[in-house]
This record gives structure tokens, sequence and C-alpha cells, in this order.
């Protein structure tokens, strides 16, 4: 354990060297903050590469600037969670007790542990040592699996975290990133580029697609592959490419099912099921449920699926990037995401509603197109929002540079205004 902890000590804080926490996203440090000081295990999810660690490292940033000694600070990197170099509790254990021996910590000591999710037993070892009323340890951890806490041991520790879901960069991050202006055309670059955090730091001619490729790999291998014991990963990822071929179109478990059949690719019904449910722990892509917009019920059979960065596409599946209407709805959606709503597919009689986002008791009901210079495809989405008789939100978005009036309730929203719109700004 001594060999690792020298080794460890070269990514923390110790000797006075400040880490570097790239650019400060406000909109999550914000949230986080206010929790500091508590019993409460603050837990960071997200997808491989959005930026996880540099927020725990923001985390630790302003830790020290309210005078916490580096020396209080213990930050296990994914190097060491995703190495397997950390058996199980007893390794985290024996870490913790060999950082005491040799740094003698002076009161609360602060953890950050980076997809802690890799490490057996984790659970219990976090439950004990964050809720330690002698020796106190406040914990930052964070995971690339949506189901980290889903097991017994996990379902104990829940009632004692906190969760943020962390997202690539958004329009508003994307503004401040390259100092510029709320714009039809900024707007338009932004959809033209992932919003991987990586991505922004990467020089330029730089082997983007590399990147996002290594990045989707070790997402299915580590997340999926290894923790599933998955005996088809070809399977696994030919269902995630029919997924992105398919994106914002009804798709059903069934349908997926026939698609291999008639490709001699025999599989069954509950293989697929659980492959894309994998697929959506990774936060790779995610499921949006059709639902009635009068009974306020969900619709069992096909949902739509949407990517959560669109580098995937733009990098890996180009061919199945070249929708407008698409990329520009997967923007949408995850606008909507990062604001903290709950989004469904709308079912409204005959008519089909893109989005019905729900947050608290707010209800907004949205179609999206890119640009509403087809009158008749206007006039249809204005149709479909008037036929809905309640008095919650009606928005069109589009990408549109004049702003339009609103029309019997419905306001037309200009897709680089959407975050302001829906309360997510820095």
């Amino acid at each position: 354990m001594n060999n690792y902890f020298d080794e460890l000590s070269l990514s923390n804080y110790w000797k006075g060297q400040l880490p570097d926490g790239g650019m400060a996203r406000g909109c999550y440090t914000n949230r986080i903050f206010g929790y500091i000081g508590n019993k409460l295990v603050k837990v960071l999810v997200g997808q491989r590469g959005a930026g996880k660690s540099c927020l725990l490292r923001q985390i630790m940033l302003h830790l020290l600037a309210e005078g916490v000694s580096p020396r209080n600070l213990l930050y296990i990197s994914r190097a060491f969670t995703d190495s397997g170099c950390l058996k199980g509790r007893e390794g985290l254990e024996a870490l913790l007790g060999t950082y005491r021996e040799r740094l003698h910590p002076v009161g609360k000591i602060y953890l950050f542990i980076e997809d802690i999710q890799n490490i057996d037993g984790w659970e219990q070892f976090v439950l004990s040592h964050s809720q330690d009323y002698v020796s106190s340890c406040e914990f930052f951890i964070s995971g690339s699996n949506a189901r980290m806490l889903d097991g017994d041991s996990g379902q104990l520790l829940l009632r004692h975290c906190v969760s943020f879901e962390i997202f690539p960069f958004s329009y508003a991050e994307y503004v401040e990133r390259e100092r510029t202006e709320a714009s039809a055309n900024s707007y338009t670059e932004y959809m033209a580029h992932g919003a991987l955090p990586r991505l922004a730091a990467l020089p330029a001619g730089e082997d983007h697609r590399g990147y996002v490729s290594a990045l989707k790999n070790t997402a299915l291998f580590r997340d999926v592959v290894q923790r599933y014991r998955i005996k088809d990963p070809g399977l696994l990822e030919e269902v995630l490419i029919y997924l992105a071929a398919h994106l914002s179109q009804s798709v059903s478990v069934t349908t997926l099912v026939s698609h291999f059949n008639t490709l001699n690719r025999k599989t069954s019904y509950d293989t697929v099921a659980n492959y894309i449910g994998y697929l959506e722990d990774t936060f790779l892509i995610h499921r949006v449920e059709r639902c009635q917009v009068r009974t306020r019920e969900i619709v069992l059979g096909s949902c739509r699926y949407y990517m959560n960065d669109w580098a995937f596409m733009l990098y890996l599946y180009p061919f199945f990037a070249r929708q407008p209407e698409v990329a520009f709805k997967n923007h949408v959606y995850m606008a909507l995401r990062r604001a903290g709503f709950a989004v469904y597919v709308g079912v409204h009689r005959n008519k089909t509603i893109d989005f019905m986002a729900c947050k608290d008791d707010r209800i907004i009901y949205i179609q999206c197109i890119a640009s509403l210079a087809d009158e008749s495809v206007a006039e249809a989405l204005y149709s479909s929002l008037a036929s809905i008789q309640d008095n919650y939100e009606k928005w069109i978005v589009s990408a549109d540079r004049a702003p339009l009036p609103s029309r019997g309730g419905i306001r037309h929203i200009q897709a680089w205004r959407l975050g302001e719109m829906l309360g997510h700004e820095r």
C-alpha cells in the first residue's frame, strides 16, 4: 500500500500545488457548495467525460480557499479506481489508514473518490466513515453508472446521499467559454460541435474522433461489459448504433428484435431490453417515454431516444447526424434535462407533442422545429398545441432569427434563449 500511496501523493495537493479546475461551472458548484459541512455524501453521476473530475477539483479549490488545510484533502483519482489496485473495501480502509499515519490530518477529512463504482464494497466504506461522529469524514464521490446505488448496501447509503447529475457543457457555458454572445450564429456553432469538456481543450487539428471513440469504448467496456458480464459485446454496440440511427423516432424492443432477426442475429426480447437499459445506465442515451397529456398516464410500448451529447453522432455516426431536425430536437431535449425537467413525449388524441416537460408544478408543452419557414408545417405545430385545453405553458422552439408574436397563448422561443426561459443560466 505504501507504494500505491507514494504514487497517489502525486495527484494530491499536500505540498501546496493547486489543482487545475478547468472552467468554473457555477450551475453545479453553486448547488454543491450549499451542501458542504454536513454528513450527506455528495454524489456526482453522469456520462464519462461530462466533467465530473473537474467539478471535484473545483470543490477542492473552494475548500482550500475557505481555509481547509491541503493535508485534510484525500483525492483518489480514476487512475486508481480503474486500475484495480484498490482491492475492495479492504483496500480503501488500508489507504485511509496509511494516509492518516503519514499526514496526521487534524480535524475533518474530505475524501474525493472518482468512479467509485469500480471498487467492490465501496458502499459500506462510505457509509461507515461518512456517518462516523468520532473521526469526521465528508465524502464527494463520482460515478458513471446510474444504478451504482441500486444494491442492498447502496440502498442503505441512499438516504445519506445527495446526487447531482452532470451533463456536458450547456449552450450558456459554451457562450461563456467562447466569450461570445447568445445569438443564432453562436447557437449554430454550438450545435456543430460536441459539448464534451475535453473536446474544447483539445488543440486544433487533434483527433476528436479518436477521443470520442475511446470514450465510448471505455463506457461500454468498463461500465457495461465488465459490470454485467456481457456475453455478446458486438450486439451491445449494434443496439447503440440502431438507436443512434433512429433518434427521435418511436422505437420498441420488439422492433429491434425483429430487425436483428432479419440480419440473422438471433437474440431475445429480454436481452435487447437489458442492453438498452445498460446503455441508459451509462448515460450515453436517454429514453423518453410517451405520456397521455390528459390523464398523465405512461403509454407502454414504444418510446424515443436521444443522445447525451451530439459529439457521438458527429464523430462516430456522422451518416445519421445529417438530419437537422433530429439534431435540433436532441439539443432541446438536453436543455430541458439540464434545467432539471422530467421529459416525456406528449400524446394527445391523434397528435404527438415533441416534449412534455415537468418540473415541480410547472408543465411546458413544446414542439420543436429548426425553421418555421414552411407555413403548412408551422400551422400543424400550432394546431397540435392549440388542441390542448389547459392553462399550462405552450411553446414552439425554433432557430429562426426573427421572433414571432404569441398566438393564442402559444409562445415562440428562439433556441438560444431556451435556457433563460427554463431558468437554467450560469
